[in-house]
This record gives structure tokens, sequence and C-alpha cells, in this order.
């Protein structure tokens, strides 16, 4: 039950497109050619084949994929003149958007231009109530995807890689820079991993890729894809494989990726919506970050004592605007939201709203011997 499709848990600080979107999970490789938006597109459909409300939004301005994967009846973006808004085509019940479909076919324009591209088409689309938006990421590590990163609170991401060494070199840089932008990777998918031929199983890439992503950065699930022209084909044809044989070998390992993802970022929500909490009873903000199992505890005026913004503290000088005395040593928050899985938003009685870190809250002066909540309520 818990793995079911939850209300967005930071829709306040998201465009107004991004708001009703629960979960949206990036399929990256930061390396052209090995399948990424093979993986992207039918995992779209194996989500929206398990029940899901699901998007996909084609993030490579340069080369988009997705006309030649799908094949929806209306194939060009429309607007809606009176919101300045954008509304998504579909097929087989997925909504789409790509550059693709703009009327422009590929892009040839600066990277700067290319980030406001993206980031008008992903924001100011009416995507409406989604479980899940899958973004099939542009290869790189530059300024697209840095861009894609901060303007989207992005749940989870999926890594797509083959099995030569020279796909895993890329793949580690792409693994890393999700990682410093605190976007877990949960899954790892090996494309053209090998076939079958003569009742034997052959690797004509090697092995190995895949599991050395696994074990080197912890990332906890390893699918492997086949080689199938049936796969290559689905692709040129303009129907996912998934669509197309929902009962085949290749469904079943998206089907089990599918399961891998609802499981996953329903775990990631959790954790981030109870990373920093408000505890009345003891008048203390507690903390746990994910992927930690430390539990400590701030006085609160410490935590608003220590924003950093240009509130605070004068951006030209350093000099703390926000003096000691200010904060009232009883403050308490009124709301504490969630941003992305890096930050929480602190709202103060005095209006104020406080974007605290959780590497700068777990640096913070903590309390000491704090009573337990059952002790202080008897």
């Amino acid at each position: 039950m818990s793995a079911q499709p939850a209300r967005p848990v930071f829709a306040g600080q998201l465009p107004v497109g991004l708001q009703t979107i629960s979960n949206i999970v990036a399929v990256s490789s930061c390396k052209g050619g090995v399948g990424k938006s093979t993986v992207a597109v039918n995992l779209a459909y194996t989500l929206a084949g398990m029940g899901a409300r699901v998007g996909i939004f084609d993030a490579d301005v340069y080369g988009p994929s997705l006309p030649t994967m799908v094949s929806p009846e209306n194939r060009m973006l429309e607007m809606n003149p009176e919101k300045r808004t954008i509304i998504p085509t579909e097929y087989f019940g997925v909504k789409l958007v790509s550059f693709g479909f703009a009327g422009q076919g590929r892009a040839v324009m600066r990277g700067p231009m290319v980030s406001g591209v993206i980031n008008q088409l992903l924001t100011t689309t009416e995507w409406g109530e989604l479980d899940y938006l899958v973004i099939d990421m542009p290869p790189g590590t530059g300024d697209i995807q840095l861009t894609l990163c901060q303007v989207v609170p992005l749940t989870a991401a999926v890594i797509v890689t083959t099995p030569q060494k020279l796909a895993f070199i890329d793949v580690a840089k792409g693994v890393r820079m999700f990682s410093k932008l605190k976007v877990p990777c949960v899954a790892v998918v090996e494309n053209m991993s090998h076939f079958d031929a003569d009742g034997k199983r052959y690797y004509p890439f090697g092995r190995g890729s895949g599991s050395q992503v696994v074990q080197q950065f912890g990332i906890p699930h390893l699918f492997d894809l086949p080689i199938r022209p049936t796969l290559s084909a689905s692709g040129d044809s303009g129907m996912p494989e998934v669509v197309a044989d929902p009962q085949g070998e290749v469904a079943k390992t998206f089907q089990d990726l599918g399961v891998c993802v609802v499981q996953q970022c329903a775990k990631i929500r959790q954790q981030v919506s109870t990373a920093v909490t408000y505890d009345k009873s003891i008048k203390a903000i507690k903390v746990k970050v994910p992927d930690s199992d430390e539990e400590v505890f701030l006085h609160p005026a410490t935590v608003r004592r220590n924003d950093h913004s240009a509130q605070s503290v004068d951006e030209w000088t350093g000099e703390q605007k926000l003096k000691y005395n200010d904060v009232p040593e009883d403050i308490e928050p009124e709301e504490i939201r969630p941003m992305g899985n890096y930050a929480v938003s602190i709202t103060w009685p005095d209006g104020f709203s406080q974007i605290a870190p959780y590497d700068q809250l777990q640096t913070m002066e903590r309390l000491v011997d704090v009573p337990q909540p059952s002790l202080a309520k008897a």
C-alpha cells in the first residue's frame, strides 16, 4: 500500500505546470546511443499499464527521439492562447511533450537558448495530475542537464548503460552528477547485454559494465535487456515494445523495472516527507536525513538564526543583518515542507520562508539530553 502514488509533497515551490505531478523520474546515461530513449518510453508505458497516470518529456532538443518511437494521431503540440500554456499530445493514454512535436524538427542553437526552450516546454505544459513524469535526459552532464535538475525536483533516476567499458566511464559521470544534486539513482539498466542463439547465450560486447555501476555506486537494482530485433524495430515503428508484445520477455523485464521504480519512489517520498519534522511536545526540530541512520534534534531558534539568505546576511559584506536577539528563544515553525531531496522550506510566524539544506542542518549546534516525547507527555 505504501507504494501507491501520493500527492506532491513540495508543490508550493514549483511552477504551476509541475505542481500536480507526484513523481518525476529521470532516465539518463550521459552516453549517446545506449538505448536511453528506448528504456524511457517503454518504462513509461509499463507504468501506464500498471494503472498509473504517466507523461513523457523528451529533453533532447538537438536530437529528439520521441516522435520516432511513438505515433500519436496529433503530432503537433497545441497552445492554450488564454493561459499561454502548452497542451501535450497523447498516445495510448500517455501524455507526450517533445521539441520534435513543436514543428521545428531538431534544434540548431546554442546551449543557453536550449536550456530556455527546455525550461519553457517542461514548466508551461498542462500536464494535469500525473503519478509519474518520465524525463528522457539528453546525453552529457552540461548546462542542459544541470538546468533540468535544478528546475525540476527529480524524485529518482534510472541509469542506462551498455556492457562496454567506454559506456561505464560516461555513465559514472552521470551518477556522480546526480549524487551531487541529491537525486537518488534507483536502478541500472544494462542494454544490449546478450543474445541467445543455438541454445547458447552470447555476450558480444563483453560483460560487467552494469554490475560495475551497481557495485561502485551502491545502486540497488540491475536489469539486463537482451539484443532483440523486435525491440529495435518497435522503436522505429512508433509502437513501444511493451505495447506491441505485453507478454514478451522484454515486457517482463520492464515490468520488473516498473515495480522497482514504483517501490523506490514511494520509499524516497516517505524518507523525504519525514526527514525534517517539528516535535511540539519537546519543542525541537528533528532531522533524520535520507540514507543516514543518525537522528539529531535542533532548537528552532538556532535554525532560524542560521539562515544564510540575503534577508539575514548582507550579500556584499557578509555582515549578519539578522541579530541574535531578533529571534525569540521560544520561536516555533509554522510549517516545514520538503524541497526536492536536499532541503526543506521552513515557514516562521513572521511570514519568513527559510530554505534549509540538509547539509546545513546537520552542521548546526545540536540539542543534548533531549527528553523523549513519551516522557514529555507523561
